[in-house]
C-alpha cells in the first residue's frame, strides 16, 4: 500500500465516520450504544498505548538511579 492510497483510506474512514455522527440522532437505541462502546473502546486503546510509550520513553530517557549495594553476610546460629 502506497502513502497515496493510505491517505485514500484515511480520508474515507473520516468521512464515513462523520457520516455516522450526522445519522446518529435519528438512530435507534441500539445503534447508539453499539456505536459508543466502539468509540469507547477506540479510545480506551489509544489511551493505554499513550500510556505505554510514555513510560517507555521515561525509562529510557531518565533511567533509575541507583544507591550503592550493601553486602549481606551470613549469620551465624547462636
Amino acid at each position: 500500500m502506497t502513502a497515496a492510497d493510505f491517505v485514500r483510506e484515511m480520508i474515507a474512514v473520516g468521512e464515513r465516520l462523520l457520516l455516522k455522527l450526522q445519522r446518529l440522532p435519528q438512530s435507534e437505541p441500539v445503534e447508539i450504544v453499539a456505536f459508543s462502546v466502539i468509540v469507547l473502546f477506540t479510545a480506551t486503546v489509544l489511551l493505554l498505548l499513550l500510556v505505554a510509550c510514555s513510560c517507555c520513553c521515561a525509562h529510557c530517557c531518565c533511567p533509575e538511579q541507583r544507591g550503592r549495594k550493601a553486602q549481606v553476610r551470613p549469620v551465624t546460629p547462636r
